[in-house]
This record gives C-alpha cells, structure tokens and sequence, in this order.
C-alpha cells in the first residue's frame, strides 16, 4: 500500500516538475490594438511582428492582436498604458500633443516633407530624441519608429482640383487640433468624427469627404458613396508603436530589446506592402468608376504655409520649431 501511495505522490510530483519546466521563465502577456481592419497592410504587418515576437522570446512574450479599435479608441488606450496596462497601439504625433510632447505635432503639418527619406532623418535627430524623453516622463514609451502609415490623400463626394474647390467643403478629419487646422487654412470646414461614422455621414450628406491613405479609403469602401480622389499627397504620415513605461519598465532588458527589434523589422515588412497596396488600390479605384484628379500640389502646399501661423498651434509650439525641423532633414 505504502509503495502505491509512494508511486502516486511521485507521479504527481514528477507531472509538476515537468509542467512547471514547459512554463516560460518569465511569461508576459502583450495586446497589440489598432483601428486598422484585418487585410490591411497595417494589420498584416502586426501579424508579423507577433509572429517575430513570439519566436524571438521563444514564447516568454504572446501576443494578441486586436484590429479594428476592439480595444477602443486610441486616447482610451493611451489611458489604459498610462495606467500600467500592457497594451500597445500606434499613435502619431498629432495626438502628442497633450501628453507632455505640443511640439511633436509638427510631424503631421501638410507638405512638411518631400521624401519618406526625410521623415527618417528626422526620427534620428536630437530634436525627436528630445521629444521621445518628453513622452517617457508623462507615462510613455516610444518602441517603434519607422512604420509608413501611407500619403494621405483626399476622396470628396464632388470633385476637387484646385484649392478653391475645396473650400467650404465639409471634410472629415481625426478629432486632433493639427488636422483640424490643416483644412481651417485651406478654406475647408474640418469635421472631426470617428472613422467607423464617416460612410453613413457620406450618404446622408453630413459631410463632403474625408482624407486617408489610399488603403484606407479603398478597405471602408468609401468610394462607393464618394467617386472624387484628389491626389494632393498632403501628408507624408509615418506612425510609432507605444507602451506605457509602466509595463515597458517591468520588462527584462532583453524581452525590451525583442519588442523594439522586432518592431523595426516588422516596420520595414508594413512599408512595402503599404506602397505596394497604395499602387493595387489606384488601379482598384479606376476599375472601380472612381474618377482620380492630379492636382499641382504647389498650390496646396502654398495655401497650407498659413498653418505655421495658426494661433492654437503657436501657442503651443517652441520659438523656432519650423526652422528646426527644416535644419534636421536638410
């Protein structure tokens, strides 16, 4: 009997052991969400970084990924890492603005940059490096830094090929204050609502279009309600991936240095399936009855010179700031 009994604690024991050995070190749990729908280059992208994240740390680190705003919306997940959650989301500088960073908004200023070269240079220079100490001292951590996000481009429900045309026109844009004013000094109206809106705001005539990288606008099949794309590139939107520094700081330093390599790589994976998707959805878009207008964007950049001078923005913004950011991508 006792040999029975001994056997049995010493199974039991032994299925522990072996358990426990198969139980990563040091496990972590991460949630990537986005507004990005499954399909899009965004979305496959963080399909990879999972899949790199997940192999690189030998499975100490899974990843679930959450796409179309699942998790909520982007300022409720800036919350929710502020707080110390292990969630990450894309982000742009636009909405740094009220984290500890105004001056990171600039990034998103119509025709700021000419090549995608530029918005490299940028990201390597002592001003972004300045930025990036801003937002860790408010609760957040920049992992990842050279992902396109695509050249925003605009889809109006009446054609627009020239500055005047726009005018007056109700264009959807991201609630942030760099956007909205981007339009106001064009003579647009700027109409902030959420994505997931725009198509039912489109039929019922509540706004005139909006503006998104070609991806986008194809995937919300926006173009079945609005057959007008204007090809005015008027933001060159590269995008970071953030956590908070609460959870980044509970990391080892090498499941940190996994996140931020992986994320790198993954980033060079999106950029060429987002400008080889931005190529497919133009010829999508002809075949597809929509009318595509090329417009001298020398007029559009030259309208949108008044955003320098906007009052909300230079508030906010350094003495210099423009100059500055000229001398880094010089």
């Amino acid at each position: 009997m006792r040999s029975t009994i001994t056997k049995y604690v010493t199974a039991i024991v032994l299925c522990g052991a072996v358990a426990f050995a198969c139980t990563p070190a040091y496990a972590v749990e991460m949630q990537i969400g986005y507004e990005n729908h499954p399909g899009e280059p965004i979305d496959l992208a963080c399909r990879e970084w999972k899949r790199l994240i997940e192999e690189r740390s030998n499975g100490e680190i899974t990843v679930e990924l959450y796409p179309s705003s699942q998790l909520g919306s982007k300022n409720d997940l800036m919350d929710q890492m502020v707080a110390g959650d292990s969630v990450v989301t894309l982000c742009d500088g636009s909405f740094y603005s009220d984290r500890g960073a105004p001056d990171f908004n600039i990034v998103y200023a119509p025709y700021l940059f000419d090549t995608w070269d530029d918005c490299w240079k940028l990201t390597k220079s002592d001003w972004w490096k300045e930025q990036a100490d801003k937002l860790e001292k408010n609760g957040i951590k920049l992992l990842t830094v050279n992902w396109i996000y695509g050249e925003r481009h605009t889809l109006t429900t009446k054609p627009v090929r020239n500055v005047a045309d726009i005018r007056g026109m109700k264009i959807r844009v991201p609630n942030n204050l760099m956007q909205i004013a981007s339009f106001e000094v064009i003579g647009a109206s700027p109409t902030p609502l959420p994505l997931g809106d725009v198509y039912t705001a489109l039929q019922q005539g509540v706004i005139d279009g909006l503006e998104n990288p070609l991806p986008v606008l194809y995937n919300g099949k926006f173009h079945e309600v609005a057959k007008y794309l204007t090809l005015d590139g008027h933001v060159r939107n590269t995008t970071t991936w953030i956590c908070g520094t609460l959870f980044f700081d509970s990391l080892s330093p090498e499941h940190q240095r996994i996140l931020m390599e992986t994320g790198d790589v993954a980033g060079l994976y999106n950029n060429k399936l987002t400008l080889d998707a931005a190529e497919e959805v133009l010829e999508q878009f002809e075949k597809e009855g929509v009318e595509i207008i090329r417009v001298d964007t020398n007029e559009f950049r030259e309208a949108s010179q008044g955003l320098y001078d906007y009052p909300a923005l230079k508030a906010k913004w350094s003495p210099g700031l423009y100059e500055r950011i000229q001398k880094a991508i010089e």
